[in-house]
């Protein structure tokens, strides 16, 4: 969707509250200012369309959009989730998600973990909805930057960059700093020497585990496309924590591969994110079908992987890292 996706909607009457106090006073706000940001909504708005009662030339609304984009990034959702992450009205949601089941665009389904929830997803026509939803704005946005030339386009983008950071929330200075990146060199060392570590110390896996790891990395290096494969690092204070990469398994299907992320780390939610990352990129490079190979004992990474929506295609028994352990085949629908 286009930069504009990320306004916030909501159709909810307004509250009216009475009050003794008497309005601000637009002059000590400097209404100069004012004006020219009044004046640049404006001029953007109209310029990117979201004032149409139709996005893209679709049958959908900016906020039925946002949506079924939110629903695409995250596989499956509750409704409460969505109207958070969004901040949408609660009865304008629940309106707008029936008319999704009802057009056969959303799926529901009572979640394991809380009886009480229903978890939400994309069905077929919904991912397809999705597709063309995603196309039509990269395509939409192209047009609109492509007459500025190179460094038109990179001042635009440092330009949006600028106001987005003057305009968003305040960082929290006792956050730690999380970033996720793409590898650079001295990265896959690391990724061996820290799979090797960790699994056996955890797990008492042997050297069969570091043999697999190092041929995952080994093909990954010699064969990397970066148009269809990628492998990000997480990076804590600018410490690397966590990995996970995406390959090519055929045009239509990739494979997540090595995904870890250290002790310390535990606790930001890194594990989920490094898997989102990797069905977006799945997603906007046109695969079909991501699916991964993991292990039952694994239970932190099975439970991101089921979250994230993949489901459990086949199960074997094997002693390839030393003591007897059962591996999953998991897959997930794009």
């Amino acid at each position: 969707m286009s930069v504009a996706a990320a306004a916030r909607t909501k159709r909810a009457r307004p509250e009216i509250v009475a009050t003794d106090s008497p309005p601000a006073d637009p002059a000590s706000a400097d209404p100069g200012r004012i004006a020219a940001v009044r004046h640049f909504n404006r001029f953007y708005t109209k310029k990117i369309g979201v004032l149409n009662e139709h996005l893209l030339e679709t049958p959908f609304s900016l906020a039925e959009a946002r949506v079924i984009r939110e629903l695409a990034l995250r596989a499956r959702a509750t409704a409460t989730e969505l109207r958070h992450a969004l901040d949408l009205d609660a009865g304008y949601m629940s309106r707008m998600l029936r008319g999704f089941e009802k057009k056969g665009l959303v799926a529901k389904e009572r979640s394991a973990a809380d009886g009480r929830a229903s978890l939400l997803s994309l069905t077929a026509r919904g991912r397809k909805a999705f597709r063309h939803l995603d196309a039509r704005s990269s395509a939409d946005v192209a047009h609109l930057i492509e007459p500025l030339g190179e460094s038109g386009r990179d001042r635009l983008v440092a330009a949006m960059g600028e106001i987005e950071s003057l305009l968003g929330p305040d960082p929290d200075p006792k956050a730690p700093e999380i970033e996720l990146r793409a590898h650079k060199p001295g990265d896959m060392g690391w990724i061996m020497e820290r799979h090797g570590a960790y699994y056996a110390e955890h797990h008492g896996w042997g050297p069969g585990l570091e043999a697999n790891v190092a041929d995952t990395l080994s093909s990954f290096l010699h064969h990397f496309n970066p148009a269809c494969e990628r492998c990000w690092i997480a990076e804590l204070d600018g410490e690397r924590v966590g990995s996970v990469m995406l390959v090519k398994r055929s045009d239509e299907e990739g494979q997540l591969r090595l995904l870890m992320v250290e002790d310390k780390a535990r606790g930001h939610g890194l594990g989920t994110r490094l898997v989102e990352e990797c069905l977006r990129f799945a997603r906007s490079v046109g695969y079909r079908k991501v699916i991964l190979w993991t292990h039952s004992n694994l239970e932190p990474a099975r439970r991101i992987y089921a979250r994230a929506g993949f489901r459990i295609t086949q199960r074997e028994r094997h002693r390839d890292f030393g003591p007897e352990v059962e591996s999953e085949y998991w897959e997930v629908e794009l």
